[in-house]
């Protein structure tokens, strides 16, 4: 396990979301005293933690859907943190303008995840039902959708006449 631990660790983009997550430390501690401190501190840290679980889970899965699926939450994440940051720049319970430090981390950020992702292999992957990855309209997708559950046979091999003796006991 630490073997898998120590490999995503090392990658540039979780390193770089460490980076992120130091900064929201700083920029939490340096909030000022506020009703809304304690909400947009906690939103920051979650979303920080998110980003750094995000790409462990996207690491830790292959399938190219799913790596996407984490990206996704990952992207969300980066903006909700960079949204409360500048929420509390605008309120003004923030001692030092961070607004464009976490721009700049946020950049930087962005550039590395986008060369991650660029090396999931999309190759590996499977129709999810939800035709965000797979084109619905080609000849491909309707060999794959072939292969996919089908609910109405599934539950044509139930005899409904069992469930109803169940009921009545």
């Amino acid at each position: 396990m630490s073997r898998r631990l120590d490999k995503y660790e090392q990658l540039p983009v979780y390193q770089k979301a460490q980076e992120l997550f130091d900064l929201v430390e700083v920029i939490g501690e340096a909030l000022k005293e506020d009703e809304m401190k304690e909400s947009l501190a906690a939103q920051m840290f979650t979303n920080a933690a998110m980003i750094q679980a995000k790409i462990a889970g996207a690491e830790g899965g292959g399938l190219y859907s799913l790596r996407m699926q984490n990206a996704v939450l990952i992207k969300l994440a980066v903006q909700d943190m960079f949204n409360a940051v500048s929420f509390a720049s605008i309120v003004e319970i923030n001692e030092k303008d961070y607004v464009d430090l976490m721009r700049e981390k946020v950049e930087e950020f962005r550039l590395i995840f986008n060369e991650w992702i660029r090396g999931f292999d999309k190759t590996y992957d499977i129709p999810d039902n939800w035709a965000i990855r797979f084109d619905t309209s080609t000849p491909e997708q309707e060999k794959l959708e072939e292969l996919m559950f089908d609910e109405e046979r599934f539950f044509d091999d139930f005899d409904e006449d069992e469930f109803d003796d169940d009921e009545e006991e």
